[in-house]
């Protein structure tokens, strides 16, 4: 049977990754919904290959121009149109991949729609995780990861009592900087931070892996997708990227998931649930690798993974005050407004000018995020 996708943030890594899956099998999958923000050439391929009902661009004037240059295809455009993608009634399965907190609305719809979700975009949890987990319930929807670490937690976990599990254990590569001298942060340039040494992903997640806020992200995530406490979820840099995460069962042995550093692994397992799809990765040859290192994370250089801990812990506002005060940081260093090394100093300025609050309504949530981009920018100003 054919399952149809919808795929939010077609034209990124991660949407690329999906069609690529699909046109592997194209017996098994279908796209009936495409949205991007405004890379409308890219869509315009992607259309003109896949042919789906329905097209969502952000950017409103990017959507009258492709409306213009393709046809037979609904092209709408603005937030409501990546939502009409999300919602679209024919569609069993969202790929929800859009980066940032642009994701957010457009997920939150889907699952209000009772769909299956494969969840690309971690500010969702981040930002209104409580919100999120309620409507869950309420739409009976559901929530399959597709980052490569949470999808590792979630097969280490499948089929096993959650008591019988101590702690998380989220890896990370380290990113470009790993060991670092730290006198050398302030000279660091965008093209050096988007030089990863092992994925190829977008410019936001990349510098998040730079500065270890990526990991950070994925704390918080993983507390909302497993129900584990911040306690209880660790973090240690695995170079290599074949170990994408493991779990540690109270006995103390560990059980981990391993496989090349290839997206696709994650997003076809997410896609085919809980089947598993054959030829999507490359084989693991453990004998070429050689030698898997690990080490713990030097937070007193790379902070941000700390902030990301203390947001959790405090909980309410705070998660979107962090997730807000990173993605304007992030820009500001991409435009050369500010170094490397300022990235986590602006953002622990702001989460300390934050009196956070509980989040019961999305309006909280949004009105939290607004107020952390006007705070980053009077503290740039200041600077």
């Amino acid at each position: 049977m054919i399952k149809n996708i919808s795929v939010l943030g077609s034209t990124g890594s991660i949407g690329r990754s999906t069609m690529d899956i699909v046109r592997q099998y194209p017996d098994r999958f279908r796209i009936v919904g495409l949205a991007a923000y405004k890379n409308i050439d890219m869509l315009e391929e992607q259309i003109r290959e896949f042919r789906p009902d329905i097209v969502g661009v952000y950017d409103a004037q990017s959507a009258e121009t492709l409306s213009r240059r393709v046809g037979g295809v609904r092209v709408a455009g603005g937030l409501e149109g990546i939502i009409d993608v999300a919602i679209h009634p024919e569609a069993e399965f969202v790929v929800s991949a859009i980066s940032g907190s642009a994701g957010l609305i457009p997920t939150l719809e889907a699952i209000r729609a009772g769909k299956t979700i494969g969840l690309a975009n971690k500010e969702t949890l981040v930002m209104a995780g409580p919100l999120v987990q309620d409507a869950l319930v309420r739409y009976n929807a559901r929530l399959i990861p597709v980052d490569s670490e949470h999808s590792a937690i979630f097969q280490c976990l499948e089929g096993r009592d959650k008591e019988t599990v101590r702690r998380l254990i989220l890896t990370a590569s380290g990113g470009p900087f790993h060991g670092y001298d730290i006198d050398n942060f302030s000279s660091i340039s965008a093209e050096d931070a988007l030089n990863h040494p092992t994925w190829r992903m977008g410019k936001k997640i990349t510098i998040d892996s730079a500065t270890l806020m990526n990991k950070g992200l994925e704390v918080i995530e993983a507390h909302f997708l497993f129900g584990f406490s911040h306690e209880d979820i660790d973090v240690l840099i695995h170079p290599q990227c074949i170990i994408h995460s493991m779990i540690e069962f109270k006995d103390g042995s560990l059980l981990a998931q391993l496989s090349v550093p290839d997206m696709k692994g994650p997003i076809a397992y997410a896609m085919a649930y809980p089947e598993r799809l054959e030829g999507v990765l490359s084989p693991c040859r453990l004998p070429e690798i050689g030698a898997l290192t690990f080490d713990t994370p030097d937070t007193e250089n790379f902070p941000c993974l700390g902030y990301a801990y203390e947001a959790l812990k405090v909980g309410g506002t705070m998660p979107a005050v962090l997730n807000a005060a990173n993605e304007m940081a992030v820009e500001a260093f991409l435009s050369d407004t500010i170094t490397f090394r300022d990235i986590p100093v602006i953002i622990k300025k702001v989460m300390d000018a934050h009196n956070p609050e509980p989040i019961r309504e999305i309006k909280e949530v949004l009105r939290a995020d607004a107020w952390a981009r006007a705070k980053f920018n009077e503290i740039l100003e200041d600077m």
